[in-house]
């Protein structure tokens, strides 16, 4: 299955620029590779080569590799094994140092780090069980420090160092405030990491360690050379605060620029907000496409407040757009050509406006009227709170709207929700089930998946949701609602299966039976689990494969994208935004509200607190004052969609 990447329009043309330039910006030169796969590639050639080089040199000790756990080093793992299962290096004279642990923890632990590593890395290479040094979980606490001290020593002076940040920019289990000589040690887990680390837990806090053993800063600085990776948007903001900002104990990685040898690797959605993407026209010459010249026009009006038609040509001079200047003229030419671009954006019929003439400068067409629209949800609410406003708008306007529940959802409902539930059931006699449910849920254990029996009432609680929500707006929940049950979601825990042929499979023929004029999924690639990426491109590999077997209708068929809970589409990326008026915001809140399980007390809900209602509104307010300070028209909300194809 392909890996999905946000189309390119135009950047930097960084093909002859000197390295001094490109990275002028950056405190650690960073590295910004396609996608975290072809990063990984990289890595694991530099790991290979360090490798091959020390047994070369002909030096006897082991080589010392220092390595992460957690979801961002997965793939590099991945590579590095088939290199050795293709004879390309070997581990035997290496010696491994992992650089944390939960404690306590048992080695076997489905959540501890040790066997993380074992099962995605050690076990599949032939790296001798005495060169392997994890922190032990087990340790008595009266002799903890003691075998720190010990761990410490083994783990100084690393040749080379391979580490993934964490969402706040910690190293290991080194949090903010972590001294920069620090030493292997217990710490203490902040509440934030806790409530991070719970999806691990099965989403129980209480379950989650209060203390970690972790390598200190001191002990990682001591590395030869150093590595640093992050994949995904919801990294970004704290990959610029890395690479670009102070070095502070406030963000522990950014301490590692008073590194001699360091390098940090990133895919573009992590590497979103450096400089040289934010704005490329600061580093170099540039590729300039209408959107991207809309993109710099944006930025523009940002840096000195100012809507479109109010720049100067001084403006453009003294913010480093010369560039632009010298290409397109006049300012107020390019001023008036971004500010009808942007204009045309906007539309209140997403699904086209019938009998309109002038489909040349709307986003959608106005034929066929009325359209098939097949809108991918990955779970059971992602419809109503990424795009609820246009899709309710698509239903009153007459368009045979269906939507497709990609995965069931259900580990994301509380087991309290199941009581309360299966308690009114009861009380109205309609079940006596309660007692046997609440054995099932004390079998639990922190990290096993959970019970198929449990899982299929969790997953009814969410089906239910999901045909009240849109049942609220006039949606047939019988005919027009599609449950696809994703397999490699029902794992039963936060970890997912593989996505496979018998997913697209799924997609393929309920593409075939509404054989829909309009698709939305999401494009949102900061979801925290990975479900959104993993659903969206089963979906275009499903469309992909439909083609290729001789369906030409599907040319003709236009793919939207949105955005999750978590992030917006930058305006410059934007093709259609539909304004909503406070009546139509809070009908896609009374919608929202329908999914009752996920409101106040959703297991995942990462460093954010708010509720998912009032993240959406506050997300599509927050654009239609963007699109007001531009100089637009002032609404109420805009959703917005990026178009595929």
């Amino acid at each position: 299955m392909k890996h999905f990447n946000l189309p390119k329009d135009g950047g930097l043309i960084d093909k002859n620029i000197p390295k001094g330039i490109l990275h002028n910006y950056e405190a650690i030169r960073t590295e910004i590779a396609e996608d975290s796969s072809v990063a990984s590639v990289e890595i694991a050639d530099i790991i290979v080569k360090a490798i091959r080089d020390h047994q070369a040199s002909g030096e006897k000790r082991p080589f010392k590799l220092g390595l992460t756990t957690g979801v961002t080093p997965i793939s590099l793992y991945r590579k590095l094994a088939r290199r050795y299962r293709q004879g390309d290096v070997s581990f035997h004279n290496v010696e491994i140092f992992s650089i944390d642990e939960y404690f306590p923890s048992a080695p076997d632990a489905p959540q501890s780090r040790n066997r993380l590593l074992h099962d995605s890395f050690l076990d599949l290479v032939d790296v001798p069980k005495e060169n392997i040094h994890i922190p032990d979980g087990t340790i008595p606490q009266e002799q903890v420090s003691e075998y720190c001290s010990c761990i410490d020593t083994l783990a100084s002076h690393i040749d080379l160092l391979v580490i993934g940040i964490g969402a706040k920019g910690q190293l290991g289990f080194n949090e903010a405030g972590s001294s920069p000589r620090s030493h292997t040690r217990v710490v203490m887990l902040s509440y934030e990491s806790r409530k991070r680390q719970a999806e691990n837990f099965n989403g129980n806090i209480a379950d989650t360690p209060k203390q970690a053993i972790t390598l200190g800063i001191g002990t990682m600085m001591s590395a030869k050379k150093i590595i640093l990776m992050a994949w995904g948007e919801a990294k970004a903001s704290v990959v610029r605060d890395i690479v670009e900002g102070p070095a502070t104990t406030a963000i522990p990685a950014s301490l590692l620029q008073n590194h001699d040898n360091v390098r940090f690797y990133a895919d573009e959605t992590a590497a979103s907000m450096l400089t040289r993407v934010v704005a490329p026209w600061l580093v170099g010459p540039c590729e300039w496409t209408p959107k991207f010249v809309r993109k710099a026009v944006v930025w523009l009006c940002q840096k000195v407040n100012k809507p479109i038609l109010k720049l100067t040509h001084q403006d453009y001079l003294e913010n480093s757009l010369g560039e632009l200047l010298d290409k397109f003229g006049s300012y107020s030419a390019i001023n008036i050509k971004v500010f009808n671009d942007l204009q045309h954006t906007i539309s209140g019929w997403p699904g086209g406006k019938p009998g309109a003439t002038d489909d040349d400068t709307r986003p959608v067409r106005s034929t066929p009227f009325p359209k098939k629209v097949l809108i991918f949800s990955p779970h059971p609410d992602d419809d109503v709170i990424s795009m609820g406003g246009t899709f309710i708008r698509l239903v009153h306007q007459g368009h045979d709207v269906h939507v497709a529940y990609e995965t069931s959802g259900n580990v994301a409902v509380h087991d309290d929700v199941v009581i309360q539930i299966m308690d009114a059931a009861h009380q109205l006699g309609f079940a006596d089930k309660v007692e046997e449910v609440r054995k099932i849920i004390a079998t639990k254990r922190p990290g096993d998946p959970e019970p198929r029996a449990l899982l299929d009432i969790k997953g009814a609680i969410r089906r239910s949701e999901a045909r009240g929500a849109v049942r609220s707006f006039g949606l047939n929940d019988d005919t027009n609602v599609h449950f696809l049950n994703l397999p490699f979601y029902e794992s039963g825990g936060v970890k997912k299966n593989p996505c496979s042929q018998e997913d697209i499979d799924i997609i393929k023929k309920l593409v075939l039976e509404i054989k829909p004029d309009q698709i939305y999924m999401a494009g949102d690639l900061a979801d925290p689990h990975g479900t959104h990426r993993v659903c969206t491109e089963a979906a275009l590999e499903a469309i992909e494969q439909l083609k290729e077997a001789g369906e030409s209708w599907l040319e003709k068929t236009n793919i939207w994208l949105y955005r999750g809970a978590w992030m917006e589409w930058e305006l410059d990326r934007v093709d259609m935004a539909v304004p909503l008026s406070p009546d139509e915001l809070v009908e896609k809140r009374h919608a929202i509200f329908r999914h009752l399980s996920q409101k106040d007390i959703v297991p995942f809900p990462g460093d954010d607190t708010r509720e998912f209602w009032q993240r959406a509104e506050e997300r599509t307010q927050n654009t239609a004052k963007l699109y007001d300070h531009l100089g637009m028209a002032e609404y109420q909300a805009i959703e917005v969609f990026l178009k595929l194809c």
